[in-house]
């Protein structure tokens, strides 16, 4: 029988999920990933793209939240507005965006595949990914990596991305590009760092360091609703988006909190990534009124920060 263990934790892949059947559940446990179609009403969709809206015009933003521009779009003309911001990371806070990382099409999947019905989960990293069109730079791009990278908790099996098109999405404006089965071959944190492209590299989108661009590609094209769900091993990325317009996606990290826990990366390839989101905490602090020298956290303190519960008790994270 195909299980993965952790304590009081098993995953049974061979048995039926309450939304997910038997054969969905061994294909993710195979890939690293699953599609899910017409995961998110349209409705909804236009709900959250009518709040990034009033987000990139700076109404109610919510002060954890970290609102992006990708490097060329900030030495351009657009300072404001949905053309200048390319991503907002953080909206756990946010009483509209926060709907999609509890809504029930997606929660019963992420049960399905890092617990069960009874589990608690924590909402642990969100973001909202506007990608811009590329002014032939190919900045627009995110280099191949795996999510387990900005990562300080564990066991990565009681992990889960889940990643809803909000339009369609294809290789024209920049799909998800995932590499099967490689969150268990080789199935481990491989070393990361910038990727040395000509026309930089957007903060902090690290990638695999010696990456092996003949290894086995699926582009994962998605209408609007399709939710991909993957592990944070799974070596992904996405392409240059080459049309006109700008391709969003939502996104929600999801840990299982009754067996997850965080772990010291200290002294591991992990650091460097600590060290920049740490700074990065830092100055959130200094825009706060707080002097960052007097406020001790570490990178455990960052996510504690982040993460909101799901349902249940919070636990462990």
């Amino acid at each position: 029988m195909t299980t993965t263990t952790l304590g009081a934790g098993t995953l049974d892949w061979n048995s039926e999920g309450v939304v997910l059947s038997k054969e969905q559940k061994l294909f993710y446990e195979k890939n690293g990933y699953i599609v899910i179609r017409n995961c998110v009403p349209q409705y909804e969709l236009e709900r959250f793209k009518n709040r990034f809206r009033e987000i990139c015009e700076k109404k109610d933003v919510p002060a954890e939240m970290t609102v992006m521009r990708d490097i060329t779009i900030a030495k351009s003309e657009f300072k404001q507005g949905e053309k200048a911001i390319t991503k907002v990371q953080d909206f756990n806070g946010d009483p509209v965006l926060f709907d999609y990382c509890k809504y029930p099409t997606i929660i019963d999947v992420v049960k399905d595949l890092i617990g069960n019905p009874n589990s608690n989960l924590m909402s642990m990293h969100t973001m909202l990914i506007n990608k811009p069109p590329d002014n032939g730079k190919l900045t627009s791009r995110h280099p191949m990596h795996q999510d387990l990278q900005y990562f300080n908790f564990r066991p990565a099996d009681f992990i889960c991305c889940a990643w809803t098109a909000m339009e369609r999405i294809n290789r024209a404006n920049g799909c998800l590009v995932v590499v099967p089965g490689t969150h268990k071959d080789p199935g481990v944190l491989l070393p990361h760092e910038y990727p040395k492209w000509e026309g930089g590299v957007n903060k902090i989108y690290h990638g695999i360091q010696n990456y092996d661009p003949s290894m086995p590609r699926l582009h994962v094209e998605m209408e609007a609703g399709d939710t991909v769900f993957f592990h944070p091993l799974l070596i992904h990325g996405s392409g240059t988006n080459r049309t006109d317009g700008f391709r969003k996606a939502i996104s929600c990290h999801y840990a299982n909190d009754d067996l997850c826990k965080y772990v010291d990366i200290s002294g591991t390839a992990q650091e460097f990534t600590q060290d920049e989101i740490l700074e990065v905490a830092r100055k959130r602090i200094t825009k706060l009124g707080m002097n960052p020298d007097e406020v001790k956290i570490d990178f455990a303190d960052v996510w504690r920060g982040r993460a909101r519960p799901i349902n249940g008790k919070r636990c462990n994270l």
